[in-house]
């Protein structure tokens, strides 16, 4: 790894001060995105609400309830949101694939291993993660999974990030998080872990 520098190169040796490692899930360990686009549409469709797709991605780390509410406000619609929630999850685990493993950093998370406590923390809720993790074959590697159903605050609140770090016994200032999401990044810096935004690894790494 001579020549490779953290945080820039997502192959870099990453400094010993860091006992912990959390990821968020969606867009920055698998990619997801189109998959929870699809289902968004299809469930919020009889409902009239529109999602476009440059919001959809503009709200990556929000949890459900929080987004179902902001856009029905918006448009001015009333509607059951723990519904809508529930028929967007449904729908989604019920395509026939979630999402393939993204490759730069799910290969951190496979070389880090056993060298390292490794943790997820998620806007969406604990059961839909472990299930695209577990369909994305990388359940495994993580000592703690954390969705926005086990906290009061989601994203950008560190409350998910926060957890992750209790529950893999390592303080946040010794955690290195990743993200692909503004909300989520300023939630990772606010729980006092060094974050990473993935994008640009993604975006050299089609």
């Amino acid at each position: 790894m001579r020549g490779l520098r953290f945080p820039d190169d997502w192959a870099a040796e990453i400094p010993a001060r860091f006992e912990g490692l959390v990821f968020d899930c969606d867009g920055t360990l698998v990619d997801t995105m189109p998959a929870h686009f699809r289902a968004w549409s299809d469930a919020f469709a009889p409902h009239a609400i529109e999602f476009p797709v440059e919001r959809f991605y503009g709200l990556a780390g929000v949890s459900s309830i929080a987004i179902i509410e902001l856009l029905a406000n918006e448009q001015g619609k009333v509607v059951d949101a723990g519904a809508i929630a529930r028929d967007k999850d449904a729908r989604y685990l019920a395509l026939e694939s979630h999402g393939a493993p993204i490759a730069p950093v799910a290969g951190i998370a496979k070389r880090e291993q056993g060298r390292r406590r490794l943790g997820v923390a998620s806007g969406n809720v604990t059961g839909l993660v472990r299930a695209t993790l577990r369909d994305a074959g990388i359940e495994a590697l993580f000592q703690a999974v954390v969705g926005s159903d086990r906290v009061e605050r989601g994203k950008p609140a560190p409350d998910v990030f926060l957890l992750a770090a209790s529950e893999l016994g390592v303080a946040p200032d010794r955690c290195v998080a990743y993200e692909d999401g503004d909300l989520g990044l300023i939630a990772a810096r606010d729980a006092g872990m060094t974050a990473i935004d993935v994008r640009p690894w993604l975006r050299k790494n089609p």
